[in-house]
């Protein structure tokens, strides 16, 4: 992964089409583009969490370099779409409220086997995320740009897992400490990160952040787009990366609980808003 497999110029920028831009994805591509530009902050927490391989952390900066990437040509789009956006405003203001320790040089989920089950929740979770913007947008630079990032981003989750394997050979973890991690990691995307790019992104000058304000509104608008393929192709990726075996009975009922679960959270925010 030395090289980004496509270049921001080589994106059809001459495809742009302004009367399809959908309000709401335009609000949750703003958020994004601001998450995907703190990459070179996660990876230098990364690297110091396997401060003694060297193979792991050059491929953690050019998984860094695709994810900034992914971040200058979402602003760029935002910007076309909404001229009134800046995106560099943003990201000081976003990186302003929210920052990750990246001094920390222990692994938050107790081992480095742990963090990479949480970075292949994380690739998951953004490869489904993507893939279902892209499903969902009629504007073709956005739908061509957003499966241009899924298809990186299903890339990162393998290279993660082959890491994982690799680790496990020296950190015994169960299938339940393994899936204990994993929930834990998919519990975390209601954490801060989401909600205040929402906020930095979307929020007027002088609105105060809220939490629970402004993870609903990112609930709300995020959650609309995914179908159930979306979601079982979430939960097969989640089995693979927690020791479990995917496309079973036990990953059907897994389906069917996690799709009633996001449907269930996004009523819940609408009605709260309300």
């Amino acid at each position: 992964m030395n090289d980004a497999h496509w270049k921001i110029e080589d994106l059809p920028w001459d495809q742009f089409n302004a009367s399809k831009v959908d309000p709401e994805i335009l609000m949750v591509i703003k958020a994004a583009a601001l998450v995907e530009s703190n990459g070179y902050d996660y990876a230098r927490y990364l690297c110091n969490v396997f401060p003694d391989d060297e193979a792991f952390q050059r491929a953690a900066k050019d998984w860094a370099t695709e994810e900034v990437q992914h971040g200058r040509a979402l602003g760029m789009w935002a910007e076309l779409a909404d001229p009134n956006f800046d995106v560099k405003s943003a990201v000081a203001r976003y990186t302003a409220g929210y920052q990750i320790n990246i001094e920390a040089h222990q692994s938050i989920r107790g081992s480095r086997s742990g963090e990479l089950i949480a970075r292949c929740i994380v690739e998951t979770g953004t490869s489904s995320y993507y893939t279902a913007l892209a499903d969902a947008t009629e504007e073709p630079l956005l739908k061509a740009l957003c499966r241009n990032i899924a298809a990186d981003e299903l890339r990162h989750y393998k290279l993660f897992y082959v890491y994982l394997k690799k680790y496990l050979d020296h950190e015994e973890l169960s299938r339940l400490q393994r899936l204990r991690i994993g929930l834990g990691r998919i519990q975390e995307s209601e954490d801060d990160e989401l909600a205040y790019a929402y906020y930095a992104a979307n929020a007027p000058a002088n609105a105060v952040f809220s939490r629970d304000k402004y993870t609903a509104a990112y609930m709300i608008s995020a959650y609309r787009f995914y179908q159930p393929h979306h979601v079982e192709r979430v939960v097969s990726m989640v089995f693979k990366a927690c020791g479990l075996r995917p496309h079973t009975v036990w990953q059907g009922m897994a389906n069917r609980v996690a799709w009633w679960l996001m449907k269930s959270k996004r009523e819940r925010a609408i009605r709260n808003a309300a």
